[in-house]
């Protein structure tokens, strides 16, 4: 069994996309990485050009954004293409797999492999939001979504590159891995988060209110989402130690829930509760 990874980026230093702890993460249990790098302004080359591993293996286009959120999917399959794998695992550039889950996720891609009945593998997902110990359940968050899919030209991306589907119009045929995909796009600075809001509106993703356009993004109170007691993926250690916010929620979640379970043996669950409104 050939396992590919596959990945876009474009702007990644620009926007502080955990790009290289992204690729990293799974990097033990695959056999390429292709990575599409688009037109950046900054050093986005240069970063993925550092991991300096045999199995990574770059191409570069330019982005036609006159496909407005379209053009991520539209890259996304060039990268596709690419793969020679019998499975291709795409992972976002804000999206990290926990080492704890690698083991499990290799024994569901050899337990598959010759399925016919199974086109793609799906993960739990993690939204964190604000903070590193604070994920959203809410509305409008999906909780779980397909990233390793039969590397069979019969599977494309599709939308703005959140999900697949087959070529021919039948639903993709899924088995569940029982791992998750660790998300950071939204736990950064506020003055990231605004460019990047900015940014996805000049695509065509959010069309943003006058009020919103801001130099700082505002998490508002983050006690009313779900907090995390688990581990993080050892490659994102660095980047929480240094996040402030981060610092000061985990000392609060400590202190409120010091004496429950899942805080003090580090469990790695999420809540299947569903917060119900606007919040």
């Amino acid at each position: 069994m050939k396992v590919s990874a596959f990945t876009i980026a474009r702007n990644a230093v620009k926007f502080d996309y955990p790009m290289i702890e992204s690729i990293q993460s799974i990097l033990p249990i695959v056999d390429e990485f292709i990575v599409n790098i688009g037109d950046s302004q900054d050093g986005t080359l240069s970063l993925i050009q550092s991991i300096k591993d045999k199995k990574i293996r770059i191409i570069q286009n330019r982005w036609d954004m006159s496909r407005g959120s379209e053009v991520l999917s539209y890259q996304t399959n060039l990268a596709l293409k690419e793969c020679q794998g019998d499975w291709a695992f795409y992972l976002q550039s804000d999206e990290v797999v926990h080492e704890g889950d690698l083991p499990r996720i290799r024994r569901v891609m050899e337990m598959y492999v010759n399925h016919p009945d199974v086109d793609a593998l799906r993960f739990g997902w993690f939204h964190f939001y604000g903070s590193y110990w604070r994920y959203r359940i809410d509305s409008g968050w999906y909780q779980k979504q397909d990233r390793v899919i039969k590397n069979n030209r019969t599977i494309r991306s599709t939308g703005d590159a959140w999900a697949f589907e087959r070529t021919d119009g039948r639903p993709l045929k899924v088995q569940r891995t029982g791992a998750f995909i660790y998300h950071y796009g939204w736990v950064q600075s506020p003055e990231v988060m605004a460019r990047r809001r900015m940014n996805a509106e000049t695509i065509g993703f959010v069309q943003l209110k006058d009020d919103e356009r801001n130099d700082k993004y505002a998490f508002g109170n983050l006690e009313r989402f779900p907090s995390y007691f688990g581990t993080h993926p050892q490659v994102m250690q660095k980047r929480i130690s240094e996040h402030a916010l981060s610092g000061e929620d985990k000392s609060a979640i400590s202190r409120k829930w010091w004496w429950y379970p899942p805080h003090v043996f580090k469990i790695r669950y999420k809540t299947g509760r569903r917060v119900k409104g606007k919040i």
